[in-house]
């Protein structure tokens, strides 16, 4: 299989497809607006999730002006955080994530990356992945 650019569109439907798997969890539902700053190249990147009841619906490139809040992290601490090798609840303690918006909201989704499920879907994501 041919790896996908990390945050390309394809890699964005991928892992939407992936989680299509997932049990439905009712309430863990928000539009998540995601910042990645100092890509290569010195570009943010910016990218929407319509997640529903645990499972991505909707995620494109872009902006959501419908966003319930926006998490921003630079390009390489969210590849940390993929790989394992930074707890995202660290990252938000040390200032490396912050969020906006109705925070409480976006709060509701951080339970869901501790299910043995959403490893196993982050482990095949990251094997299908070029993080170069």
């Amino acid at each position: 299989m041919n790896q996908l650019k990390y945050v390309s569109q394809e890699w964005l439907t991928r892992q939407g497809e992936l989680q299509q798997a997932f049990q439905t969890r009712p309430g863990a539902t928000a539009r998540v607006q995601y910042r990645l700053t100092n890509a290569p190249g010195g570009e943010d990147i910016r990218y929407y999730a319509d997640v529903r009841d645990g499972r991505i619906v909707e995620q494109l490139l872009g902006d959501d002006p419908a966003a319930d809040g926006t998490m921003t992290s630079s390009f390489d601490d969210s590849i940390a955080i993929l790989r394992g090798e930074l707890a995202p609840t660290a990252a938000f303690m040390e200032g490396r994530i912050k969020l906006s918006g109705d925070v409480a909201k976006l709060g509701k989704l951080m339970p869901l990356t501790q299910t043995a499920e959403y490893k196993r879907h982050i482990t095949q994501l990251c094997a299908e992945t070029d993080f170069s």
